[in-house]
């Protein structure tokens, strides 16, 4: 067993990969250890361009929080969010308004534990246990609850999360119901993993997935612009990760396709 650190809840299973972890890794970052490494070179081996696709869904995370506290928004609520390390969406967003608060979502105990830990100082940011297949029960838990009821704008951050839903948990009908909830003014940012850009690697990308507890759905432009209906999209629209808004001109590169990820944000009227 590994040394424990600060941010490490006790009794945390530090040999066996966690997915937040190995995606903080993706990241270059340093929550994670020697199994969750190990589990991310496989990875790596068997789809090279996946650490490049992650950082490419990372800078959209972060280039949608900064439009969006940049448009007045000063309530967050990130679903799906992993551990918040590396540029989380609390910290960006209190660059711009110091008092902005978060609320971060996710199912995965450990990945909530971690969040607590790394989060406790700060009074504008909590962490909810919930799965957002029961976006119903997901929007009951008190600081969710809380973060919606004064009627403020809120931003819903579905950040490389649909993907893992799958078609029988009807992601339509989740996103519709998280719409419905939200205050006017509020807005969606979310990214996908699409079958298009390289629809050559879909399959593989796929069967990769199809052996851990997330498996992976890739969906068509069309479907996941279909999760933008009741919301204004924000130009440029649905497009893949490093055409959003790019920081600059050169930075969306020759083969934006090769990031396999659409996204975009929308803001409801």
């Amino acid at each position: 067993m590994q040394r424990s650190s600060s941010w490490v809840p006790p009794g945390t299973d530090l040999d066996r990969p966690n997915a937040a972890r190995i995606y903080d890794y993706f990241l270059g970052g340093s929550h994670n250890f020697p199994a969750d490494r190990e589990m991310a070179r496989q990875a790596i081996s068997l789809w090279p361009d996946l650490p490049m696709i992650m950082r490419s869904n990372r800078a959209f995370l972060r280039r949608a929080v900064q439009y969006l506290a940049g448009e007045g928004i000063t309530r967050f609520l990130d679903l799906g969010s992993g551990i918040p390390t590396f540029g989380a969406v609390h910290e960006i967003a209190q660059e711009v308004h110091p008092e902005t608060r978060v609320v971060y979502v996710d199912m995965d105990p450990v990945a909530v534990a971690h969040s607590r830990l790394l989060v406790r100082d700060d009074p504008h940011v909590e962490v909810v246990e919930a799965d957002v297949r029961d976006p119903y029960g997901l929007l009951a838990q008190a600081p969710v609850a809380e973060l919606l009821h004064p009627g403020e704008p809120v931003a819903v951050l579905l950040v490389a999360v649909l993907h893992f839903v799958s078609d029988e948990a009807d992601p339509p009908g989740i996103v519709a119901a998280l719409r419905d909830a939200l205050p006017p003014g509020s807005a969606l940012a979310l990214s996908h993993a699409s079958l298009e850009g390289r629809p050559d690697q879909a399959g593989a990308h796929q069967e990769l997935y199809a052996r851990t507890r997330t498996p992976l759905t890739m969906r068509s432009r069309a479907q996941i612009t279909a999760y933008f209906d009741g919301f204004e999209l924000v130009d440029p629209g649905v497009v893949y990760l490093p055409e959003w808004r790019p920081e600059t001109p050169d930075a969306v590169g020759p083969h934006p396709e090769r990031m396999t990820g659409l996204a975009g944000v929308g803001r409801r009227p």
